[in-house]
This record gives C-alpha cells, sequence and structure tokens, in this order.
C-alpha cells in the first residue's frame, strides 16, 4: 500500500508543477484557441501537455473513454497525443487491424517504446521482440506446439489438474459451504498447469492452505507494475522513478529478480536431471524439449517466462467472466450444459473437446465482452497510411482496441452489448450445439492474427472447455452478492477484488 501511495505523491506533485507552469504560460485566451483546433475525432489535445487534461480525468474509466470517443469517429479511429509519447493512433477499425496485424506486417514491429514496458519482465522472450530474434523463436515455438507428444502431455496434465484437485476444491467448498474466490481459483489453477507444461514443476497453487507461493506473487506484482507503466498518463514519472530506483520501479525490479532467479534455478535443476538421466525429451514439458534442442539458458529463461505470462491469466480471465456471464443467463448455462451431457465422455479426450462448439461459442462471446488482453500495440517503421486514410508517421504509436471493438455496433450490431453465444454458431441446434461461423481475426482479434497469431490458441481453447465442461456438468456456480463486477485492464484483465461464489450441486449432476 505505502508503495502505491508513494507513487500516487510522486504523479501528484508531477502534475501539480505542471499545471503551475501551464497557468503561467497560457491565458486563457490562447488555450481556447487552440482547443478549438483540437483533432474532431478523439481527446481536445493543447500545445505540450497533448490530451494530459481529458485523460487524468477519465483515469479510472480509460475503456469506456476510449470506446465512447472511437464510437463516435465515422472511421471508429482516433488520434491521441500524450505528454512525453509518441503520437498514438487508437482503432477498432478491422481494415486496418488486418493491414497492421498482417497485409504490411513488417512496417508494424512492437518498437522499442512498447518493449521497454516489458523488456525487465520478459528479457529478449518471443513476445517481446522483433525481427531475426522474434522470427528464429517463432520457427522454434511453432515446433514446439505442433508435436503430438506436447498435445498429450497437456491433456494428461488437465486430468490430472481438473480431476484430481480443482473439482475436489469445489466439492470441499460445496460441502462446507464456504465462500469461494473463483477468479483465484482458477489463476491458481492456471498457474499450476503452465507451469507443468512449459517447466515441468508443480507449484501447488491449489492447496488453499498453503500460503501463495512467492514465484506467484513475484509474477502478480512485475505484471501489475509493468501495466501501470503503459497506462501512466505520463511517461517520464516511471522513467525517473526507474532511474532513482524508488516506488514501484523498486518493487518491480525486486520482483522481476525474484522471477528471474526461480526461474533460472529450475533450468539449472531440468539440465542436471537431464544430464543424469540421459533422457533427453522424455520430460514431455516445454523446457525439456528446449534444452534438449541444445539452447542457451538464457533464451529458454525468457521463452518460458513469455509462455508462462501468455498462459496463466489469460484462460483464468476468459473463464472467469463466462462463469460469471452464464450465472445471469440461467437459459444459456441450461443449453451449454446440455450440450456438454450430449457429448461428454469420461475421461475427456482431445476429440470429444474439440467437437465441444458451443463451449466455445460461449467462450468467444465471452472474451468478446470481456477480453483477458483489452488493447495491444505496434509501432510504424516508417510513414504509411492505414485504409481508412490515417496517415501515420515514422515512430508513431498504433494501438489496436480488443475491448472497445467488442461494442463497435458497425461490428457486432445493436444487441452489441449483449451475451449472446448464438452469434458464433451457423445455425444453432436445440441442444446447444451447430457448426461454429468463421469469424475474422481481425474483427475479434483477442489473439492477435497475422503471423504474430497466439501458438497457444487452439490449446488454450482445449485447456478452457476441459474445465467448463467438468465443472458445470456437477455444479452450479453462483456469485455470493448481488454487486456488478468491476473489469480492470491491466497486463490481462481481470474483476476487481475477484469473484466471490458459492457452490451447489447440479440436480442431476455426476460425481467427481
Amino acid at each position: 500500500m505505502a508503495m502505491w501511495v508513494f507513487d500516487d505523491l510522486v504523479e501528484g506533485l508531477f502534475l501539480v508543477l505542471l499545471f503551475l507552469f501551464l497557468t503561467i504560460t497560457f491565458s486563457v485566451g490562447f488555450e481556447h484557441a487552440f482547443k478549438k483546433k483540437a483533432c474532431r475525432f478523439g481527446p481536445p489535445s493543447y500545445p505540450f501537455i497533448g490530451c494530459l487534461v481529458s485523460f487524468y480525468q477519465n483515469r479510472r474509466r480509460l475503456l469506456e473513454w476510449y470506446t465512447d470517443l472511437l464510437s463516435e469517429s465515422p472511421s471508429q479511429t482516433i488520434v491521441v497525443h500524450r505528454l512525453g509519447a509518441r503520437r498514438t493512433v487508437v482503432t477498432a477499425n478491422a481494415a486496418n487491424v488486418e493491414y497492421v496485424l498482417k497485409t504490411n506486417f513488417s512496417n508494424f514491429p512492437k518498437g522499442k517504446p512498447f518493449t521497454e514496458i516489458l523488456g525487465d519482465l520478459l528479457g529478449f522472450g518471443i513476445f517481446n521482440v522483433d525481427g531475426d530474434l522474434w522470427s528464429s523463436q517463432r520457427k522454434l515455438a511453432s515446433h514446439e506446439f505442433s508435436t503430438k507428444s506436447l498435445r498429450e502431455f497437456v491433456m494428461r496434465i488437465l486430468e490430472e489438474e481438473v480431476e484430481g484437485r480443482l473439482l475436489p476444491l469445489l466439492e470441499s467448498a460445496m460441502e462446507k459451504n464456504e465462500v469461494l474466490d473463483l477468479q483465484d481459483v482458477l489463476r491458481r489453477f492456471a498457474f499450476e498447469t503452465v507451469c507443468k507444461v512449459s517447466l515441468g514443476v508443480d507449484p501447488c497453487c491449489l492447496d488453499l492452505s498453503r500460503p501463495v507461493p512467492p514465484l506467484v506473487r513475484a509474477f502478480d506484482r512485475a505484471s501489475e507494475i509493468c501495466a501501470m507503466r503503459g497506462m501512466a498518463p505520463v511517461y517520464a514519472v516511471w522513467k525517473m522513478k526507474r532511474a532513482f530506483n524508488v516506488g514501484s520501479e523498486r518493487k518491480l525490479k525486486e520482483s522481476v529478480q525474484l522471477v528471474h532467479s526461480s526461474v533460472r534455478e529450475i533450468i539449472q535443476n531440468k539440465k542436471r536431471k537431464l544430464e543424469e538421466d540421459r533422457a533427453e525429451g522424455d520430460g514431455g514439458d516445454l523446457l525439456t524439449s528446449l534444452l534438449s534442442a541444445g539452447h542457451g539458458e538464457e533464451v529458454v529463461r525468457d521463452m518460458v517466462i513469455s509462455f508462462i505470462m501468455a498462459g496463466r491469466d489469460t484462460t483464468s480471465a476468459a473463464m472467469t467472466w463466462l462463469f460469471w456471464l452464464l450465472s445471469q443467463h440461467p437459459p444459456i448455462e441450461s443449453a451449454i450444459v446440455a450440450h456438454v451431457d450430449s457429448l461428454y465422455r469420461n475421461p475427456l479426450d482431445f476429440e470429444t473437446l474439440k467437437e465441444m462448439n458451443f463451449v466455445k461459442a460461449c467462450l468467444c462471446e465471452s472474451m468478446r465482452l470481456y477480453p483477458p488482453v483489452v488493447w495491444d500495440s505496434k509501432h510504424a517503421a516508417a510513414d504509411d497510411t492505414l485504409p481508412d486514410g490515417t496517415a501515420l508517421r515514422e515512430g508513431d504509436r498504433v494501438t489496436y482496441f480488443p475491448y472497445g471493438m467488442g461494442r463497435m455496433e458497425h461490428l457486432w450490431g445493436k444487441d452489441r452489448f449483449e451475451f449472446r453465444p448464438d452469434r458464433w454458431l451457423e445455425e444453432p441446434e436445440a441442444d446447444g450445439g451447430g457448426p461454429l461461423k468463421a469469424v475474422s481475426p481481425y474483427k475479434f482479434p483477442v489473439f492477435q492474427a497475422g503471423p504474430r497469431v497466439c501458438l497457444g490458441k487452439e490449446m488454450a481453447f482445449i485447456q478452457m472447455k476441459y474445465v467448463v465442461a467438468s465443472i458445470l456438468r456437477r455444479f452450479e456456480i453462483r456469485p455470493a452478492g448481488s454487486n456488478r463486477p468491476v473489469f480492470v485492464p491491466l497486463l490481462t484483465a481481470h474483476m476487481a477484488g475477484g469473484f466471490k461464489v458459492v457452490v451447489r450441486k447440479r440436480s442431476g449432476g455426476n460425481e467427481p
């Protein structure tokens, strides 16, 4: 708590000094004259400070603010000028997204301003690099994710985790009539699963009687602070704190050191085991495969940290919001249960999960409304023009905005705010089934698209289907309170304060 108070004081002092400077420098008439010249579609902008005033006024509702601005723009694109940062073009235009992510991919790398934000944590991992370094890691990761052995390993881990830990935990909460934070439980589950798949280690997160492992806390803190960097109204503030190693930046440094040292120790232990057992590639996990292929420790460390970061909070966030949405829409919950029951085999196998189209439709609809990653940015390597006519200058930041795109009438219609999984099906059937529609990934860029499309996309759907199907056919999940949850956008979005639920036995539900 003291860290955030200190950070607020630093930013507050900076802004007070800035506004004093502006009061002296600009007269009311001068300011009014420039306000008339502000971009017609986008926040009001002034010389030197850009849109700082509007940004600060809307800092508690940035998602709604950007969504409103984009909705008012005929092209669903706005230009944002921020103090201390390059000009930013924010878009919810699917044609623009396709142009940036595929058509002219080479002109839109992540860029140094973006990689700086995550560089301390992710290093030179695949999600934070461009060019040849990205290309070589992409080829390596693509090979690993496409192997049958990894798919079989993931299915084995899911069965162990869901049947052996997750369902018994929910059963215990039901029997004791306890209120459970489902968001916390699903995050623990996802972290445990991704650690087993990526590192081949078991952090035992689902044992709620034990304290949260230090590695988990360090990941949480580092992710939150990196997200604060990206959302800061004035970039110079976090850079100044990093230079002096104070406040949140000092906490970030400590957390990153813990994450890196923990993963490095796991890597060294794995290398010793491989050397002792001479069992190259027999572990099944990604770390074993990467080390067996002869890759260096630092490259492997950055890659597996990126995998953990990508696979941990994204799936848990999507499932958390889906369970809340289903609790608000009983008919849809009944339909998904009927659909699961019609296909269910024990144990669940890969082919059965692939057939669960209505579960996937519900997950897609949940992520349309509450995307795990609400925005992503690239930077123009050279002057360019987007399909809607927006001119770009070299170095401009281009941000596409999945949260806002899910709320654009021109993309999803007048019922865009409604939870309607059937919009993802060609011809919905009585039991909720039916073939899935082919929806452009540039209209729904939750997993990115083009050359950088998420390699773990199908694996993520398999994991989420397994968990959702297993829980719903046995239990009813009901919110413990009546308050509408608050969507908080960090590196991955979550519910403020968690998702407190009571677990009930589903009528006719099967024993775990």
